[in-house]
């Protein structure tokens, strides 16, 4: 005997939505993926500096724009205007005849610093106070003080 159940037929959309929404999830799914993907390409695509791009040493570092950082995390900026000029006619009192490379802060101890070339080529940092008082010549780029 048959059950009167199991001739009832099916609502008429139920069977069909089910299907659809199975439809639109996995698009949504497949369209959500290729979003988040696309952006991750975007994202690949576009240069980020790397934390040592302008640090001595590496093969883009650019002593013009300062950037160096310090152990201590403090970055080296260069610097302008009345400052730059009282820094600059320090150093150049320290050092006779010497030639400004760039004037910054400085990331290792002194307030601010000028990178220099004396007369005879060799290179020199002039380290000075927040008075721009000088307070160490040091020889080179290794930071060691001058004789």
């Amino acid at each position: 005997m048959e059950s009167e159940i199991e001739k009832v037929p099916p609502p008429a959309g139920k069977g069909r939505s089910r299907r659809g929404t199975g439809f639109i999830v996995g698009a949504v799914g497949l369209l959500g993926g290729a979003l988040i993907a696309g952006a991750a390409i975007a994202n690949a695509a576009t240069p980020s500096p790397s934390p040592g791009a302008n640090q001595p040493g590496s093969a883009s570092f650019d002593p013009t724009k300062g950037g160096h950082v310090g152990t201590n995390g403090v970055v080296e900026k260069l610097l302008t205007g009345t400052t730059a000029d009282k820094a600059k006619a320090a150093a150049l009192a320290a050092v006779p005849g010497g030639t400004i490379e760039r004037v910054e802060n400085d990331a290792e101890g002194a307030v601010y610093e000028a990178h220099m070339v004396k007369a005879d080529g060799t290179h020199v940092t002039v380290k000075m106070d927040a008075n721009f008082k000088v307070t160490a010549i040091e020889n080179g780029p290794a930071g060691r003080p001058a004789a």
